[in-house]
């Protein structure tokens, strides 16, 4: 189940476990003060900093925010926000010399905890529990990262902003709900990544009426890396690429005869579409919306 969860290593918790032993403490303007300063918030991995922006908080720093621009690309981040190096092993020394009020980072993925309480209060939050509805478990971190930070009818509104549109797509995409659709991304010459059961895009597409066309197998994160060869089996299906900055792989593919002959390619039925973060949260949701309202909407 997606969930926050506080670290171990938060400097407020000897205040956290005096609050579990008495409710009243939840009221006194001590608990309320201990709050992050939400202009220093740090986020060392995307999802964490999706859902923050989509608390209306810019954090003030993201992990690896060249290939943000690249792989996620939205919700934007503005020039200001400090990269703070890598997911898998963020800049130490960066770090303690920003003093962020909190990091915000995806259980089981990048440096230990013990390696970051020491700079600031750590939240986590599980990005995925293998189960076919990753988006619902990020709705409820969403939920749960507001009441942290008090900020819950930000996150009432976000939510509700995305089942307005998600309900807008459904009806406008009916006439065409009928045809399968492939999605998924290349990532060198000869393999893609492709999206089935247990991916963000696979539960919005069964919310929209939507039949996925890759019915292959799957994977804990509900992608798989293929042989590009293995789309040739894939007949009578609407495609969408996901691009990440790879016009020059996407070049070099698409002069090959193994891609001239893709069904989808050889009856036109193929459209390069810009990127979506495969692993993200309702801002995620909500591109992937507009992208298939674009491409399958015009078709009608």
């Amino acid at each position: 189940m997606s969930e926050i969860f506080l670290t171990p290593g938060l400097t407020r918790r000897r205040l956290l476990q005096a609050l579990a032993l008495s409710p009243l403490l939840a009221s006194m303007p001590s608990f309320a003060a201990s709050r992050p300063d939400l202009q220093k918030i740090i986020a060392l991995e995307w999802l964490p900093a999706e859902l923050l922006i989509a608390l209306g908080v810019m954090p003030m720093g993201v992990a690896d925010t060249h290939n943000y621009n690249l792989w996620v690309d939205e919700p934007k981040l503005p020039a200001t926000v400090i990269d703070v190096g890598q997911r898998m092993e963020p800049n130490m020394e960066l770090l303690q010399q920003l003093q962020p009020s909190l990091l915000l980072v995806s259980e089981g993925y990048g440096p230990k905890v013990s390696q970051l309480a020491p700079i600031a209060p750590v939240l986590g939050m599980v990005a995925n529990d293998g189960s076919t509805e990753p988006l619902k478990r990020a709705i409820t971190s969403l939920y749960k990262l507001a009441d942290y930070l008090g900020l819950q009818d930000r996150a009432a509104l976000h939510v509700q902003a995305y089942h307005d549109l998600l309900n807008q797509t459904r009806q406008k995409l009916q006439p065409v709900a009928q045809q399968p659709i492939l999605l998924f991304s290349l990532l060198d010459a000869r393999h893609a990544l492709v999206f089935g059961k247990g991916s963000l895009f696979q539960e919005v597409m069964k919310d929209l009426g939507l039949t996925n066309a890759w019915q292959g197998e799957d994977s804990f994160w509900g992608s798989v890396t293929v042989g590009i060869e293995r789309l040739a089996s894939i007949k009578n299906a609407r495609a969408l690429c996901f691009s990440h900055g790879d016009a020059d792989i996407f070049a070099k593919v698409s002069r090959t005869p193994l891609w001239q002959a893709l069904p989808f390619v050889r009856e036109k039925q193929l459209s390069v579409v810009p990127a979506v973060w495969f692993y993200g949260s309702t801002f995620s949701a909500m591109r992937f919306c507009r992208i298939l309202d674009e491409q399958l909407g015009s078709a009608q």
